[in-house]
């Protein structure tokens, strides 16, 4: 605080305000600008600059980036995020000295994942939020921290709300999960929240959905459930909802005796044996720990891209070889392409791969299952061969006590990749069938043969709903998707950011995620959906309260009752032996920027799809689109 510091100050700050044009009450970024915050602290109050300032022509970098250049200070942090962490080295400085520019280099949008964390990184309002630009103002908005159900990383998010509608989603730091970056899905699919929105109930009459109260609906449901048997009656639950309300589901349709509940829509062989079969054993932040890696009938970079930046931080240091069984794919590091398939995957088991050397010389190798591998009529056999490679190979060392007599971890290299945000949760309370229980692929064979007469789907939009014949379907869900074009009662429940709710990453870490808003017109909570119905199928829930609801859940199980922690898996048996398919692995997702409901109706998210998925690169025109 001398005042040759003060001088020396307000001196830097000079020099940055130099070009910088001081259009602070029109930009986007005032009121969170870390320049505005220095000048505010360390800078003078007038300047002694009198020539004109440089002007640069503004870049086009997609939909989701808008460049103010003449505002750039040339930090270089965008430069150096999109090249060392997303791994897209499409962006650097141009030309020299007072001709400098930040620029993609050949004016096309900015295609990557995490695209968009440049906008948090930027100290100006040099790169901005297209869809967000001029919408609002930050002192107006109410921030609720959450967790983000895009995919199963389980990414710590910061909702920004005014009164009922979502602006904008932001990262929280979590250095285990996420560090400081969310995908561009994370953060731009909230804009599908208001639209195609389910917010009054509908009952089917004459072939035709018809707005009705909530006691119509569920007086509605009580006549086609009455009567019914218990292995007539089945449910699925989606992929995005929360752990209580899959608890409140599981307990009715056990009330109701039916054993016929899946929670994986696209069959996954994983939810048998122990809980070390179906998690990401090794962490994500423990990636960082291992150095060999095996990927499965996976791709990290749509699948899980906050998972994909954690290799790429680690194959970064070196001492990291990657091997990929599956498509050929474009990631952000180097790997070496051992084979398509299962057959690819036996030779690794057996020895007889080149690979298979490189697993045994790691001390902590690691590999990575994926839902391509898994979620097919073989995933069974290949969930086998997978454990195989991990005991084989040394991937399972238990914890040791040393001489000292302290505790030295040990190392699990088995992972599952899930893709499903409520996967986990859903496996670790059993919601898979029961005993004689059909499971998704047997529930929907037998609607479409008559053994199956009604079918409930909480939030379930990715199964084929057109082959449930003439089973009687009741769909709850926030979103007009899929299962509510087919259902014969449509339930309105909430999206994620309108309930407090309970989530279990690929890791198995519980977190928990907490409303920012209501749910509109007359949606409801949706567990509180399912205590409703139970009472009006005669078969009432014991539970009147989300706390009592959750001590339920936790008594039953215990694993959701430690929140942000990591409890090491049991080991042991799982996978099945059989024949395996020639057919090579592929990703379950076509198309990252459009997986769930949510984003199905986002308008960014189409724009994403357009430009990105289907290859249609608009001319740079030196704007902004």
């Amino acid at each position: 605080k001398s005042d040759l510091a003060r001088k020396a100050q307000k001196g830097t700050m000079e020099f940055l305000l130099i070009n910088h044009p001081l259009d602070c009450p029109i930009c986007d970024q005032g009121g969170e600008c870390d320049l505005q915050d220095q000048a505010m602290g360390f800078g003078s109050h007038s300047t002694r600059y009198t020539e004109n300032k440089r002007a640069v022509t503004d870049k086009y970098m997609g939909p989701l980036i808008k460049t103010i250049m003449t505002r750039c200070i040339h930090c270089t942090r965008c430069v150096r995020f999109s090249t060392e962490i997303a791994g897209v080295s499409e962006m650097g400085m141009l030309n020299r000295g007072e001709n400098a520019e930040i620029t993609t280099y050949l004016e096309k949008a900015l295609d990557s994942e995490l695209s968009a964390n440049v906008i948090d990184l930027c100290p100006v309002g040099a790169l901005t939020s297209k869809p967000y630009a001029f919408v609002s103002r930050p002192w107006e908005l109410k921030k609720v921290e959450s967790i983000d159900v895009m995919d199963a990383v389980g990414c710590n998010i910061r909702v920004d709300a005014r009164g009922q509608e979502v602006l904008r989603v932001l990262p929280r730091l979590h250095e285990d999960i996420n560090e400081e970056w969310i995908s561009d899905k994370t953060r731009y699919a909230c804009d599908g929240l208001k639209r195609q929105r389910l917010d009054r109930p509908y009952v089917r009459k004459d072939g035709k959905l018809q707005p009705a109260s909530w006691p119509e609906a569920f007086a509605a449901v009580a006549e086609r459930m009455k009567g019914l048997k218990g292995k007539q009656i089945a449910a699925i639950a989606g992929d995005t909802v929360d752990a209580e309300s899959m608890y409140a589901l599981k307990r009715l349709m056990a009330e109701l005796g039916s054993p016929n509940i899946d929670c994986r829509q696209d069959g996954a062989a994983i939810g048998q044996g122990p809980r070390g079969g179906w998690i990401f054993n090794t962490t994500i932040a423990g990636v960082e720990d291992a150095d060999a890696l095996l990927l499965v009938g996976t791709n990290p970079r749509w699948e899980a891209s906050l998972v994909n930046a954690r290799i790429r931080k680690r194959w970064l240091r070196g001492g990291f070889p990657i091997g990929v069984i599956g498509q050929p794919l474009d990631l952000t590091y180097e790997y070496e392409h051992l084979g398509a398939g299962a057959q690819t995957l036996a030779e690794v088991a057996d020895g007889k791969h080149s690979f298979a050397k490189v697993l045994k010389s790691a001390k902590r190798p690691m590999i990575v299952v994926g839902m391509g591998a898994l979620s097919r009529g073989d995933g069974a056999a290949v969930l086998a061969q997978a454990r195989a490679i991990a005991e084989t190979y040394g991937m399972i060392q238990p914890a040791t006590v040393d001489d000292d007599g302290d505790t030295q971890p040990g190392w699990n290299g088995f992972n599952v990749l899930h893709t499903a945000a409520a996967r986990v949760a859903g496996l670790d309370m059993g919601f898979v069938p029961g005993k004689g229980g059909a499971d998704v692929a047997g529930i929907v064979a037998g609607a479409q043969s008559g053994a199956i007469k009604a079918v409930y789907l909480l939030g379930a939009d990715e199964i084929d709903t057109d082959a449930l014949g003439d089973a009687f379907v009741v769909y709850q869900g926030h979103h007009g998707d899929k299962g509510a074009h087919r259902a014969d009662v449509v339930l309105p429940g909430a999206a994620y950011t309108e309930k407090d709710g309970l989530y279990v990453n690929t890791e198995g870490r519980v977190q928990m995620g907490f409303a920012a808003g209501f749910p509109p017109g007359e949606a409801r909570e949706d567990w509180k959906i399912l205590r409703a119905l139970s009472e009006a199928v005669g078969k009432t829930l014991p539970f009147d309260t989300l706390g009592a609801l959750r001590q339920a859940l936790m008594a039953d199980h215990e694993t959701f009752a430690a929140i942000d922690t990591i409890e090491p898996a049991a080991w042991g048996e799982f996978g099945a032996s059989g024949a395996v398919d020639d057919a090579p692995f592929t990703s379950p997702i076509e198309n990252f920027y459009m997986t769930d409901p949510i984003s199905r109706a986002s308008k960014t998210m189409a724009e994403c799809t357009e430009i990105f998925v289907l290859r249609r690169q608009p001319a740079a025109t030196g704007t902004n689109g």
